[in-house]
């Protein structure tokens, strides 16, 4: 309930501080389990990915959040869940298979933790390792702009402008035999790459974007 009468108020806010449009929305499945994957470079990336989706995501969020009155209990309304980053968190995977074993849609960033702007870092296995072993498709996605509009280190976001790109679902085997690490990181790879590919259709729509625009004569 909550979720769905908060999502339209942050779309609103994030139209006009951030003009933010969304591509490619019509990859994410209408029912069913799947996996969404992002990359990160700003705390505003799961609010711009869940008000772009066009269905409800659950996510998870560093464990550290979840200590911060108001938005600790906010987030975990809003369908959050908590995940240690250092080292393999196995309650949060547990969690994150049940989300999907319910058919739901379930938002992760492969790299861990945010980045800069337009940077690209490994993933870790955690995500791969939950597509191998569910077997739900996964929807790549790209934000763009989002390192800009509150990079790290500003305590404030700033007015850019944000698009959150949605490429077409992957599907990945049961991972088998003994060399489960080198798949799941060969998984993970392929992820990124898919990622990368939708960062660099961003980059040049912005760029044509940017060349249509009339001149300005001072």
């Amino acid at each position: 309930m909550l979720y769905a009468i908060l999502k339209p108020l942050a779309v609103l806010v994030m139209r006009l501080l951030f003009r933010v449009e969304a591509r490619g929305a019509e990859h994410v499945p209408a029912e069913g389990a799947v996996l969404i994957v992002a990359n990160h470079s700003s705390f505003l990336d799961p609010p711009l990915v869940g008000g772009m989706a066009p269905r409800r995501l659950t996510f998870l969020a560093k464990a550290e959040l979840f200590r911060v009155p108001v938005l600790g209990p906010l987030i975990r309304r809003l369908g959050a869940h908590p995940v240690r980053r250092e080292g393999a968190d196995a309650a949060a995977l547990r969690t994150a298979q049940r989300v999907l074993e319910d058919g739901k849609a379930l938002l992760m960033f492969p790299e861990g933790t945010r980045g800069d702007e337009g940077v690209l870092r490994p993933a870790k296995p955690g995500a791969a390792l939950l597509a191998m072993h569910t077997g739900v498709p996964v929807v790549p996605v790209y934000v763009h702009g989002s390192g800009r509009a509150w990079p790290r280190g500003r305590r404030l976001p700033r007015p850019a402008k944000v698009m959150v790109t949605f490429g077409p679902p992957l599907r990945f085997p049961r991972a088998s035999g003994t060399e489960r690490k080198a798949q799941y990181e060969a998984a993970g790879r392929r992820m990124m790459a898919a990622i990368a590919g939708l960062r660099d259709e961003s980059v040049r729509g912005a760029d044509v974007a940017r060349a249509r625009r009339p001149l300005q004569i001072h």
